[in-house]
């Protein structure tokens, strides 16, 4: 043995000596994180459902106890000025395709958000696949039809099966089709293989799925979107975490998401991709308030899910790679679900697709916490699901007249705090998010130029994007949804 020992000493000192390195070079490797290795990076987002911005230890949380999200952020990087969208299908639709959801909305009075992804536009996983990523999508999917009657599709059980993952750019598929209001339904690639889920367990079958997939394909760059279904209800815990949060279920159920992110951590580590993997985290909007102690909480915020008021869209976001992203440091640059299309298009050494408008920017030198990098976003824009309330620029955001309950689409103020949040805005209100992040003082009096700035934004995304009774020049019209002749179309 010690002859063995010995002769590997001499080995590794010869190669040392052959190559050059000193301790000093070594030293140099780790000095500062290393943005531009040649290695294609692998790509973990891990989305959750109706989260509220304080719903994470690290966010403020004083009762759900999330330590290996918090670790994540010691080392990795919170964004505090981070954007969804106000509702789950359309969050997910600007996520997968770097969009406002409106842009594919279809061509009719009044525009309506597609309850479903088209085929032709290009998801994340598709910019990815030329490069040789190996994709998985595990969980919540919610992006080929919604209701019984959404597309035709009465007999597929409400959901298009043309438009599943598999069909959008992704290799495995283990997770439901639609939110969990009622069951939970689980597929497998292009098949149904299990009715009424058990709701207590679904969070670790897909962290399960999702560590075996990232076992199989170590060897390959890899893009693992993981969904989770909840906290958006119904919800359920398994036996190891129901009844041990001090927040009741909806404690246990993000406790038990915080311990299963820390078994993706765990696996990466363990099998040393961490210097070559990001691990991205946020939710899809705010909590969902008329669920009460089901739902969860956006304080400091404003507002909730549905609504445009800074808790319906600003989420908590953690973003970890050890190398490359500077550890224990915080952005409040303003920064969203948008972006991470182009971004990871760029760190995967390719470019957002060239053939239509996105929407999002390449955050990259925010998250690599390179110094001087700024948002580039001149603006925001605050939908509710077809109607665009509100604009964000830099520090400043405008709410625009409208009435409290509008007489147009869904009563989303139903699902909101009335008694706070509803009222006719009968003239513009003006927010200086960074010192009111809360929104509670209006300054639209002290700041009239502001105000006639944001105005032209509004209407500049009213003329683009477009508007619950408006169409804008950068919509994708798309009036036919399948040119399969069985399948019912859109009119």
């Amino acid at each position: 043995m010690n002859n063995i020992k010995k002769t590997l000493v001499q080995l590794i000192t010869a190669i040392i000596f052959t190559c050059g390195i000193t301790a000093n070079t070594i030293d140099s490797l780790y000095a500062e994180p290393n943005t531009n290795r040649s290695i294609a990076p692998n790509f973990v987002i891990i989305f959750t459902d109706d989260q509220g911005y304080q719903d994470v230890g690290c966010f403020g949380s004083p009762l759900i106890a999330t330590p290996r999200l918090d670790e994540m952020a010691k080392q990795g990087r919170k964004f505090t000025s981070f954007y969804a969208q106000t509702v789950c299908g359309p969050s997910r639709a600007a996520l997968m395709t770097g969009c406002y959801p409106l842009r594919t909305a279809k061509a009719r009075q009044p525009v309506t958000i597609h309850p479903y992804l088209h085929s032709k536009e290009i998801t994340i996983a598709e910019v990815l696949k030329p490069l040789g990523y190996k994709t998985a999508a595990f969980g919540k999917w919610d992006l080929a039809g919604h209701s019984q009657t959404a597309m035709g599709q009465r007999k597929a059980g409400g959901y298009d099966p043309a438009l599943l993952p598999l069909h959008q750019g992704f290799d495995y598929f283990f997770g439901t089709p639609t939110s969990n209001d009622g069951v939970v339904n689980i597929i497998r690639n292009n098949e149904m293989i299990e009715k009424k889920a058990d709701m207590g367990l679904v969070t670790r079958r897909y962290t399960d799925e999702a560590i075996k997939f990232i076992e199989a394909n170590r060897d390959d760059p890899f893009f693992v979107y993981l969904a989770h279904t909840m906290p958006h209800t119904r919800l359920g815990a398994s036996a190891d975490f129901k009844g041990k949060s001090k927040r009741g279920l909806y404690g246990d159920v993000i406790e038990e998401i915080d311990f299963n992110v820390g078994r993706i951590l765990d696996t990466i580590n363990k099998l040393k991709l961490q210097e070559e993997t990001y691990v991205f985290f946020f939710s899809d909007n705010g909590p969902w308030h008329i669920k009460k102690e089901h739902g969860g909480s956006a304080l400091p915020l404003r507002g909730a899910k549905t609504s445009t008021w800074e808790g319906g869209l600003r989420v908590p976001c953690i973003m970890w790679a050890p190398g490359r992203i500077p550890a224990n440091a915080s952005c409040d640059e303003l920064t969203a679900t948008l972006d991470m299309l182009p971004t990871i298009a760029k760190l995967a050494g390719t470019e957002a697709p060239q053939d239509r408008i996105i929407d999002g920017h390449d955050i990259s030198d925010l998250i690599h916490g390179v110094a001087g990098a700024s948002s580039q976003k001149e603006a925001f824009y605050y939908y509710q699901h077809t109607h665009l309330q509100a604009v964000r620029s830099g520090k400043w955001k405008l709410h625009v007249t409208r009435p409290g309950e509008p007489p147009w689409g869904p009563k989303w103020a139903n699902h909101i705090d009335k008694a706070n949040d509803v009222f006719d805005i009968t003239t513009p209100l003006l927010y200086n998010l960074e010192t009111d992040i809360g929104e509670t003082t209006n300054v639209a009096s002290q700041n009239p130029e502001v105000v006639k700035r944001l105005l032209k934004l509004i209407e500049q995304g009213r003329n683009d994007i477009g508007d619950y009774n408006q169409k804008g020049s950068g919509i994708r019209h798309y009036e036919a949804f399948d040119p399969r002749p069985d399948v019912e179309q859109w009119k």
